[in-house]
């Protein structure tokens, strides 16, 4: 866990000095009785986060250099329980249409002390709220290994939509030391991926894929059952018929592509009443004339 240097000299204030033995809340002091510039590296050695720093500079607001007085004695620190886990929230849905309030309400209520939220598609590989979130959820268990975190959800397609993703997802928490924990459905709880919710994971990615073919399936049913009534879709042709026709007649005759372009008229769409551009009328001439070959196919 990175402390920003004020969050670090308020944490070594929190303990007497066992060098120049200043009570807790009062800076370090030197030998000619001043205001130290750093703090006694044995004392900062006993906050856990600073245990790797060389050195802890004291605030210019204490007055390095400055006759020294005793401070103020450190205000009682709450300290959560044992036990008590920490939260990390990650709340997700695909589309800017979409609203991330019902989510975010429900991880609030389940006392997630952090939660990251974005608007993206799971099938998008890199997903930065989601990296962040479980890149949080490992520091907070790295610097206190004792410490219960919680990546918390509010659904299992949440994260990911599908078995790669959540095969993934699973080896990274089964590395770190993560639980999961689903607010809704009908597994909801909280996992241990160490222990039974190895077998939850794997029942996850298999129903996230049945999820994704079923949907698949009905959406490939619909375009079919679109397809069937004269609706496929896509934007609208520029040329019908007659103006194919028109246009292979006028070819015939050795009008060039570009006044051929200038004498047609798109008649539907949002370009209804211009001229079709030269490249369309080449693309549209260059297509195979389906009435003829339907004759040959008849006559063979």
């Amino acid at each position: 866990m990175v402390l920003t240097s004020e969050e670090a000299a308020r944490a070594v204030e929190r303990h007497p000095c066992p060098k120049c033995e200043v009570p807790a809340g009062s800076v370090c002091r030197t030998r000619s009785g001043t205001v130290a510039a750093k703090y006694h590296t044995g004392r900062f050695t006993l906050v856990a986060a600073l245990r790797e720093e060389l050195a802890v500079p004291v605030p210019a607001d204490r007055h390095p250099g400055w006759k020294w007085a005793p401070g103020p004695e450190p205000a009682e620190e709450i300290v959560e329980q044992a036990g008590d886990p920490i939260r990390i929230g990650y709340a997700r849905c695909s589309t800017a249409q979409q609203d991330l309030d019902v989510q975010i309400e429900a991880l609030t209520k389940a006392h997630c002390r952090t939660i990251f939220s974005e608007k993206i598609s799971s099938r998008v590989r890199v997903r930065p709220e989601f990296e962040k979130a479980l890149a949080l959820a490992r520091q907070i268990k790295e610097t206190a290994p004792h410490q219960r975190v919680i990546f918390t959800v509010h659904e299992y397609k949440r994260p990911a939509r599908n078995s790669a993703e959540l095969m993934a997802l699973t080896a990274d928490l089964q590395a770190a030391g993560v639980e999961l924990e689903l607010l809704t459905g009908p597994l909801s709880g909280i996992y241990d991926p160490n222990g039974a919710g190895a077998l939850l994971f794997a029942v996850l990615a298999h129903n996230a894929q049945l999820d994704r073919n079923y949907i698949r399936e009905k959406t490939l049913e619909g375009q079919q059952a679109a397809a069937a009534k004269g609706n496929h879709g896509g934007r609208p042709k520029v040329f019908d018929d007659d103006m194919l026709t028109f246009a292979r007649a006028l070819r015939a005759n050795g009008t060039p592509v570009p006044e051929i372009a200038k004498k047609l008229m798109i008649k539907t769409g949002k370009n209804a009443g211009a001229n079709p551009s030269v490249a369309s009328v080449y693309r549209a001439l260059a297509e195979p004339d389906n009435a003829a070959l339907d004759q040959e196919e008849a006559v063979s």
